[in-house]
This record gives C-alpha cells, structure tokens and sequence, in this order.
C-alpha cells in the first residue's frame, strides 16, 4: 500500500461513518421516486441505476467482451451505452438486444451500426439461435443482462435458455433481483432475485458470484445478480 493509499485509509477510519442501512434507504428513495426513469444515456431513457451503469463500463472494460447479449431493449439506450464503450476496446463486436416489442424504440438507437435490435421474447428457441450464430460470427467472451419480464418462471427461463450459450468466464447480470423486498417493492411477488435461487438449486455450480462488484456501491438493481460463469 503506498504513503497515499495508507494517508487515505487513516482519515477514512477516523471520518464519521453513517451505518450501512442508509444504502438500502438511498436504494429505496431512489427506486421510489422513479430515478431510474429519469437516466439517460445520449438522450435515451436506461431504466437502471447510475452505480450499475459505472459497474458495467467496468465490467466491459475489463472482459472485452465480442458479444453483449441483452434481454430487455424499451428504448434502446442501454444497448446503445454498451456499443459506444465497447467500440473504445477497438476489437469486432456485436450488441444484440431482444424485446417483445420495439414500438419503444427510438431512432437514433435504431441506427447504432453495432447493435442487433431482435423482436421476440427472449425465450424463445429462435433467440438461442441467433446468439449461437454471433457467437461463431465475434468469437470472445460474453456479457449477458436479463432486463425484461421480472417475473420469476421467466428469468428462470431465461437463464436456463442461456445455460448451454455461456462457457466458462463469461458474464452475467441478472438485473430487478432487487424487487420482491431485496430490498424494494416488497410486495411485488417472487422475481429475480427468486429465479437465481431456483436456478442454484438447480445448477449449483455453474456460476460464482462477484460479490465484490455488486457491494462496490452499496447498492444495486441487481442484489445477488452479479454472476461470472464456471
């Protein structure tokens, strides 16, 4: 640890600390009064929170990933965000980013040359097909967020759809695991967060949780969703 590094943790530990409950109540408010909404990137609407879009940027930074696999467009500003960084990394890529609908979609998404906009619930068989072809098509680890139907059966099917489509080091964010009271919108049902049980029962050992990105900011739309592939 060097002289600053050490300067720092001294003064850290001698600064009044807040407990650690005001992260859930920051997440809480935040999630409350519909911040998410509110983000943007390059004009576009994200739906996320802005530690998990600083966490990603990392994320890509770091896999370089050729292919990032999104489930869940509305209207295609996440997938435009994921495009731009990963065109930083100057290696072949690809974005595909699967919805239900695109009647949400903007224009300007619709013309990002490095992004696959795919109109079809992200279950279907059809979906696993086209993410086999880019696989071969921009060889390279893989980044995957689940962001569409936060209902349980389906991020479970979700997952299952992409258990045989990921191999070992690629990467997977299983995003609104926060609902259902981890820790907002408590009454919302099982979700996410319950498919990521389900699924471990399941398959236990197909991915380890990097704990240390998802406590990073204290706070995160993905509780317990931050998964790198065995």
């Amino acid at each position: 640890m060097g002289v600053f590094s050490k300067l720092a943790s001294g003064i850290a530990s001698t600064i009044y600390r807040p407990g650690d409950n005001i992260a859930d109540e920051y997440h809480k408010w935040y999630y409350g009064t519909l911040g998410q909404t509110r983000l943007t990137w390059m004009g576009m609407t994200c739906w996320k929170s802005p530690s998990d879009m600083w966490n990603y940027q990392e994320i890509l930074w770091e896999l370089k990933p050729s292919l990032v696999v999104e489930f869940g467009t509305y209207q295609g500003g996440s997938a435009v965000f994921f495009a731009h960084l990963l065109r930083q990394a100057g290696h072949p890529f690809r974005v595909l980013s699967v919805d239900v609908t695109h009647k949400y979609l903007t224009e300007d998404a619709r013309r990002d040359p490095d992004v696959t906009f795919m109109e079809s619930s992200s279950t279907e068989p059809i979906v696993a097909e086209r993410i086999r072809e880019l696989r071969d098509e921009y060889p390279g680890p893989v980044f995957a967020i689940l962001d569409s139907d936060h209902e349980c059966g389906h991020v479970l099917a979700e997952m299952k759809l992409l258990r045989p489509l990921l191999v070992p080091g690629d990467y997977l964010v299983v995003e609104d695991s926060n609902v259902n009271g981890h820790p907002v919108a408590p009454g919302w049902g099982a979700g996410p967060f319950e498919a990521i049980e389900a699924y471990e029962r399941e398959y236990e050992n197909d991915y380890r949780h990097d704990s240390d990105r998802e406590k990073k900011f204290g706070w995160t739309f993905a509780t317990n969703g931050f998964l790198i592939r065995n």
